[in-house]
């Protein structure tokens, strides 16, 4: 008789820790998803604001043109042709710092690319980008954030060392991958002097930084990372499988 109530309480003692670990698996899970509803309202007022921004610049601009026209007009009336295509030149300038907002129907990756884009173009890089509409299902949240991040980050500083900054992103598709390709000019090469690219205590030219979290995390979904040069470009690439 004590050997079969011992019996039951060890049988109700697994039972009950089996419940436990399921109570645990389950309340991760909705700490996971209640993170990533977070994550997800922050990266939306993000955007409202940064589309609210831009709405605001294009209003000023819309409300001055009728101004810069006439102003332009008299030095035209008055012959003055020089001091017209001067203040053209300038309109212009002003138009084209006023740039587009990405939109690219996923709210995460519009948010990190509009903010370091501008980022660039903040610090005179002439930046091109050519995306696509790409969910990125696979990925975490967290993960995708930091490997976009780390790979505009690199190239940004990277560009610190360039005379004439330039940077290109593309987020397209490849046969069953979807791919984050990010390259910035160079005067000279990264890859001979550091093939490995080793980060160092000082980096001078930024490819060093958080190259092993971008392994780190394009392994985790069994992709492939690419470095490379290339008609005077370093070119970083990242392959994440469908």
């Amino acid at each position: 008789m004590k050997g079969r109530k011992e019996a039951d309480w060890q049988r109700e003692c697994e039972r009950l820790a089996e419940e436990c670990h399921r109570l645990a698996g389950e309340r991760a899970e909705l700490e996971y998803q209640w993170n990533e509803l977070k994550a997800s309202v922050g990266q939306q007022r993000g955007q409202d604001a940064e589309i609210r921004a831009l709405h605001e610049n294009v209003r000023r601009l819309k409300h001055d043109m009728k101004n810069h026209l006439m102003v332009i007009a008299s030095y035209l009336n008055s012959g003055d042709y020089a001091a017209a295509r001067v203040y053209t030149s300038q309109i212009l300038d002003k138009l084209n710092a006023v740039h587009s907002y990405i939109e690219t129907g996923n709210l995460l990756m519009n948010h990190i690319l509009n903010e370091k884009l501008n980022l660039a173009r903040e610090r005179g890089i002439s930046v091109k980008a050519e995306i696509e509409n790409l969910s990125f299902g696979r990925m975490e949240s967290l993960d995708f954030s930091a490997l976009l991040s780390n790979l505009l980050d690199n190239a940004i500083e990277a560009c610190r060392a360039e005379e004439s900054p330039e940077l290109f992103v593309g987020i397209t598709r490849r046969r069953d991958y979807e791919t984050i390709l990010v390259k910035n000019r160079i005067a000279g090469s990264v890859l001979i002097p550091n093939p490995q690219l080793r980060s160092t205590k000082e980096e001078k030219d930024g490819h060093g930084m958080g190259i092993a979290q971008i392994r780190s995390i394009v392994g985790k979904y069994d992709g492939i990372c690419d470095f490379y040069e290339e008609d005077g470009w370093f070119c970083a690439c990242s392959f994440i499988p469908l």
